[in-house]
């Protein structure tokens, strides 16, 4: 079994009456990518906080590379790298400048600092823009920027919430390169999103999570396999065609998700009955997303 890089056991956060994260169990073997999943208002981004010790647990275990929080964050958070889902550049200062403050932050040794920062510039394919001011830089090249400036110090850990969001499709195509090559280096990722594609894409493991709590967790496509089946069929028509297909489906045994104009059938495998006739098409993990959180793609 593979080392822990995160491990999270039974962990609570409330504020005041509303509870954001609610005994929540997660787990990043050292060296993977994992998803961490859910609609806005989940709780991921209160969770990115509490690893990082900008918010203390209410109750609970959190370890990270070793390390039990809140009591020992400064270590921890000297061995992970963060990248936040809103972007906190010094508009200020150029590309470059904004890596030494943070090779100093990190307390780079001098006679490696200009290594890391040639290193992070080359991952984020920045190097051609190291003068140019931030404020000058398109959305995408911010976005890299705050990738490199968390790899400046060679983190083991690396948190990214929401990487991708507010992008075009092109330039998330680039960030999801620049993970792939960060997992392939061996770097340990929990990634935040509710991109359906970006955790599908990227992601070893997925824990998909509503109401602060992990409610599936696993590779993606068992993930699909368990919950959804292998084969899909979208029957269109208008409402009350509609609820007359999931009646139908419903005394076949099937799971539903309706979806505008249509009726997704899923896992028609498992019918004990007959199956009403519509359009196949593979399931996916968007399917297993609405099964598990009654929430709409957002």
């Amino acid at each position: 079994m593979s080392a822990l890089a995160l491990r999270l056991r039974g962990v609570v956060k409330a504020f005041g009456p509303l509870v954001a994260v609610n005994g929540l169990d997660l787990e990043v073997p050292e060296g993977t990518c994992v998803g961490l999943l859910g609609p806005n208002g989940a709780g991921k981004s209160t969770t990115m906080r509490m690893l990082t010790a900008q918010s203390i647990a209410d109750s609970g275990e959190i370890e990270v590379l070793g390390h039990r929080l809140p009591g020992e964050s400064k270590s921890a958070r000297a061995l992970m790298g963060v990248v936040p889902q809103l972007d906190n550049l010094d508009t200020t200062l150029t590309v470059e400048q904004n890596l030494v403050v943070f090779s100093h932050l990190y307390r780079i040794r001098r006679g490696e600092r200009r290594a890391a920062i040639e290193r992070a510039l080359d991952i984020a394919n920045l190097a051609d823009r190291r003068a140019s001011r931030v404020d000058k830089l398109s959305g995408g090249m911010r976005r890299r920027l705050l990738i490199a400036r968390a790899l400046v110090h060679r983190p083991r850990l690396v948190l990214m919430d929401e990487p991708t969001v507010g992008l075009d499709p092109q330039v998330r195509q680039e960030i999801w390169a620049l993970i792939d090559a960060l997992r392939a280096e061996g770097v340990s990722i929990l990634m935040s999103t509710h991109y359906i594609e970006e955790a599908e894409r990227l992601a070893d493991t997925v824990t998909i999570v509503s109401h602060g709590t992990a409610v599936a967790t696993g590779p993606p496509a068992e993930l699909v396999s368990e919950h959804a089946g292998a084969e899909a069929r979208e029957v269109y028509g208008p409402p009350a065609r509609l609820a007359e297909v999931e009646a139908q489906a419903q005394d076949a045994g099937l799971r539903t998700r309706r979806t505008g104009t249509s009726v997704a059938l899923l896992g028609l495998e498992r019918a004990t009955g007959p199956i009403p006739d519509g359009e196949h098409r593979p399931t996916n993990l968007e399917d297993v997303f609405v099964l598990l959180t009654g929430e709409e793609i957002s």
